[in-house]
C-alpha cells in the first residue's frame, strides 16, 4: 500500500528547508571529521561552492562544499572527482553531515 503521508525527507537543521529524501541514502557509514555523515545519491535546495582538491580519509578528491539554499548553512560536500579507482563510485554524490540535517515527515 502506498504511503499517503509523502516521502520521508531530510531538512536543514537550522531553517527546515528540505534537502534530500530518505530513499536517496546510499550509506550511513561515512565520517566528516569527528562526526557521522550520510552519502546521498541526490540532494535538493542546495548551493554548491567552488571546487577544490582535498585530502580526505579515503584519499585525494575534488569536492565542492554544499550549502542550504535558504539559510546558507554549510551542510556537507559533493564529490566531483575521485582520484583513486576504488573511490570513483562517490563521484557526483553528496555527503550531508548528520548533525546538520533533521528528519522531516517521519
Amino acid at each position: 500500500m502506498e504511503d499517503l503521508s509523502g516521502p520521508r525527507l531530510y531538512s536543514c537543521f537550522r531553517c527546515r528547508n528540505n534537502v534530500s529524501r530518505q530513499d536517496d541514502i546510499i550509506s550511513k557509514d561515512f565520517q566528516s571529521g569527528n562526526n557521522r555523515a550520510f552519502l546521498f545519491s541526490h540532494a535538493m535546495n542546495i548551493v554548491e561552492g567552488p571546487k577544490e582538491d582535498r585530502n580526505l580519509i579515503t584519499g585525494l578528491h575534488t569536492v565542492a562544499d554544499v550549502f542550504c539554499s535558504d539559510c546558507g548553512e554549510l551542510l556537507g560536500w559533493k564529490y566531483e572527482r575521485a582520484y583513486e579507482e576504488s573511490q570513483k563510485y562517490k563521484e557526483g554524490k553528496i555527503i550531508l553531515e548528520k548533525f546538520k540535517i533533521i528528519k522531516d515527515n517521519w
